[in-house]
């Protein structure tokens, strides 16, 4: 008799990554997932699929959900959408096509030579990423000092979460110039659980002299178990903050440093964001594109399902660490008052906001 398709769906999940490549070429990895914009292979961030099993059994392999939509499945499901496929019958064959399986047959007569090698199994990542924090340092003169004063987060130095790394290991792309180098300066940022333990890290790669990010072509990736989770600065509180990426929510900090503030990593993980239980308000920091947008909308959606109260903070030009080097705290602080409910402005803001001309665009 034919696999079934709960068999097929095993051996998929089993070359998780290897099918990513297959059917979603417009993607790419990172740390445990496979990151493309939808089923149908669009380039983007939005549809994450797991390409191996959680050690904490919180995911399977295989398994994907698209932020924007919603949609969810295994990797049936996502080669029916990648081929427009109407009928199982369809995917399913595709499928044993795609695992060198025979179309009749019982799955245990396969020749051990036509399976597809799974992929070999590397330590879990949050423990890799736990190792590579222990192996950072605190801040001193270093390229990260130099980066984060020239993005006017001067304060960021003295958070627990950051730290430095003078020859960060850098594994290059395809796209990569030839004789990249492997081992770079980097600013290392803790992801951590809601309970606060390590589960993972972001590095941003940057050039030795601290001037910009390193010449490479993905200068910030993340690695551990990153979904729910996130670079938290301040203890969780009934009113917090939430953006993207690392230096929007550092600069709101510059200006609101008494706000518990989370950095999600990305649109994708912003919209799978772990509620607090003490969480009652969440400040939401927008990017003004369609996988923010998308993942505002999925966020209110489980706010309000929370009874959380979810409150969107648009910055003037296209983030607010672009807001902050361009015209200052001061000015930035003014543009926020207006955005915060009137008794967290009271609370977080200082008493006299001087009125700027702040405009968006």
């Amino acid at each position: 008799m034919p696999a079934t398709a709960g068999e097929l769906a095993r051996r998929l999940a089993d070359n998780a990554e290897i099918v990513c490549r297959r059917y979603l070429s417009n993607g790419r990895r990172e740390g445990h997932y496979w990151l493309v914009g939808d089923a149908r292979n669009t380039p983007g961030r939005s549809l994450y699929v797991r390409l191996v099993a959680s050690a904490e059994g919180r995911g399977a392999a295989g398994k994907w959900t698209d932020a924007q939509s919603g949609d969810h499945g295994d990797l049936l499901d996502l080669i029916a959408l990648s081929c427009g496929h109407q009928r199982l019958r369809d995917t399913l064959q595709e499928a044993r096509r795609f695992l060198s399986l025979p179309d009749i047959g019982p799955p245990q007569l396969q020749p051990r030579s036509h399976r597809p090698r799974a992929i070999a199994a590397k330590a879990p990542s949050a423990e890799r990423a736990r190792r590579l924090w222990d192996a950072c340092q605190p801040f001193s003169s270093d390229p990260a000092t130099v980066y984060l004063r020239a993005r006017g987060l001067h304060s960021a130095r003295a958070l627990a979460d950051l730290r430095y790394h003078p020859g960060c290991y850098y594994r290059p792309t395809g796209l990569d110039r030839a004789g990249t180098d492997r081992t770079l300066p980097a600013l290392v940022a803790a992801v951590t659980d809601l309970a606060g333990s390590v589960s993972g890290v972001q590095r941003t790669w940057l050039a030795r002299s601290g001037e910009g990010k390193a010449p490479v072509e993905t200068p910030r990736r993340a690695m551990g178990m990153l979904l729910g989770n996130g670079i938290r600065f301040g203890q969780a509180d009934a009113v917090m903050a939430v953006g993207e990426g690392i230096e929007t929510t550092l600069s709101l900090r510059e200006v609101l440093p008494e706000m518990s503030m989370i950095a999600a990593l990305s649109s994708t993980h912003l919209a799978a964001l772990l509620f607090p239980p003490a969480l009652r308000r969440l400040y939401v920091s927008c990017d003004a594109d369609a996988a923010g947008r998308r993942a505002l909308e999925r966020l209110t959606a489980r706010g309000h399902e929370a009874g959380i109260e979810v409150v969107a903070l648009h910055p003037c030009l296209d983030d607010f660490n672009s807001d902050l080097v361009r015209w200052g705290a001061t000015k930035l602080k003014s543009a926020l008052a207006g955005q915060l409910r009137a008794e967290d402005a009271r609370r977080f803001l200082e008493p006299q906001v001087v009125t700027s001309g702040m405009t968006r665009t």
